[in-house]
């Protein structure tokens, strides 16, 4: 299920960086504590890079102790920041950063920089963050100015409308005409315009601003990301799900351009978690955990233009 690695982290850009020394994980994992402990749970046994080539971008994370991640904190079951304690941030996306700070520190230490979904690419091009874990869908054109891995994993396009669905909309095609809720530079965007393109599209910056947009009827749908609406349908009365998933969809790691050798160990570390079971365990304890689902087959590295 899929689009963009995100957008529902805060609208305003970069906002002073919440540094996380995190290791928890959805479901219940335990956690390495300030002291340096040994890490439990689903990073006890999680792969560690043997060797990290000298001046390579990998031993530069290492030396400085923490990976530096834009990640939301405000989407459930992928990133989301536990509001009685600020410290705490859990899904399947911020498990697999702590995974991969795991990999190349040793330690699941990571420091979140929330993004906005128009700021992913300027805080990858500036070395603002190390990596990207935000449903940030792989395009071509994004593909051009960053570089992903990935994919890691599959969504797509659905549509969220008011509870009872007054309209009646149970297709693409039901949205002629109408006012429809995007989020800003979301595959939404697009997909619209292509699918019905006299329907008037009403964007904001952040998820939490579509959701509660469309519960005040300032539109007759939301179209965004299956899992994306899935989450929020289950923690608000006010909405409910019309359809299911649209479209496929691939969610990448987003990676600073011109570093290959980058790309490629991120890859590399990302089979290794598929092959031993750390990718399937952290969905199961976030995405499973809600919809009862077993972990899917992860999608194949390299398989979509872009990647």
């Amino acid at each position: 299920m899929a689009p963009t690695r995100r957008w529902r982290a805060a609208a305003a850009a970069p906002v002073a960086a919440l540094s996380l020394i995190l290791a928890a994980c959805g479901g219940g994992s335990d956690s390495a504590d300030e002291s340096g402990s040994k890490a439990t749970g689903i990073f006890a046994d999680a792969p560690v890079a043997e060797s990290l080539p000298e001046g390579s971008t990998m031993a530069e994370i290492k030396e400085r102790g923490e990976l530096v991640v834009a990640a939301a904190l405000d989407a459930p079951l992928l990133s989301q920041q536990n509001p009685t304690d600020p410290d705490e941030v859990e899904g399947f996306d911020i498990t697999l950063a702590k995974l991969l700070a795991t990999y190349i520190i040793g330690e699941p230490k990571v420091k979140i920089v929330p993004p906005a979904s128009q700021t992913r690419e300027a805080m990858l091009q500036n070395e603002t963050v190390d990596v990207v874990f935000n449903t940030y869908t792989i395009t071509e054109e994004r593909a051009q100015q960053i570089q992903f891995a990935g994919p890691y994993f599959l969504s797509g396009l659905a549509i969220a409308v008011p509870k009872g669905n007054p309209e009646g909309i149970d297709s693409i095609d039901d949205l002629a005409g109408k006012q429809v809720i995007v989020g800003a530079n979301t595959p939404a965007v697009d997909y619209v315009k292509e699918e019905v393109p006299d329907a008037e599209l009403v964007t904001f910056d952040t998820d939490p601003q579509a959701i509660q947009a469309l519960a005040q009827g300032r539109g007759v749908a939301y179209v965004q990301d299956y899992l994306l609406l899935a989450t929020d349908a289950a923690t608000n009365d006010d909405i409910e799900l019309a359809t299911g998933a649209l479209t496929a969809e691939p969610y990448g790691i987003g990676l600073p351009p011109n570093d290959p050798d980058f790309k490629t160990f991120v890859n590399e570390w990302l089979t290794k978690i598929q092959e031993e079971g750390q990718w399937a365990q952290a969905f199961e304890d976030s995405i499973g955990e809600v919809t009862g689902q077993d972990a899917p087959d992860a999608p194949e590295i390299g398989s979509v233009p872009g990647s």
